[in-house]
């Protein structure tokens, strides 16, 4: 239980990097909402790893780059689901991107992030 919450708390943290991201390129640099999104979830996927290998799961793994690597694969995978989630919310739903980017990163966090981590990432 320890370790879930561990992971829930870098995932908090990485969502805040990724959504302060996101919302600074659409206000302030007028980006596209899905590439903002983009732009986030890539800072706040670097913040997560560096976060998950040293405190969530005490990796002592020497081979860093494996690790990342797997984490990539893993990434790429929570970067089209939340993209596309946002993206999907936005534009049948009608809503805000930052709810939508809400609604997406919870569900892709919990869904798939956690137990593919936990599971392939940092075994």
């Amino acid at each position: 239980m320890q370790t879930f919450i561990k992971a829930q708390t870098a995932s908090l943290g990485a969502t805040v990097v990724d959504f302060l991201v996101t919302v600074l390129a659409v206000e302030i640099f007028k980006s596209w909402y899905v590439s903002a999104s983009f732009m986030g979830t890539v800072c706040g996927g670097i913040f997560h790893f560096s976060l998950g290998r040293s405190w969530v799961f005490h990796s002592q793994d020497p081979k860093v780059g494996t690790q990342a690597m797997r984490y990539f694969v893993i990434w790429n995978g929570s970067l089209f689901l939340n993209a596309a989630g946002v993206y999907l919310i936005t534009h049948y739903a009608g809503i805000s991107y930052i709810i939508s980017k809400v609604i997406s990163s919870l569900l892709v966090g919990i869904g798939y992030n956690y137990l593919m981590q936990k599971k392939f990432v940092f075994r």
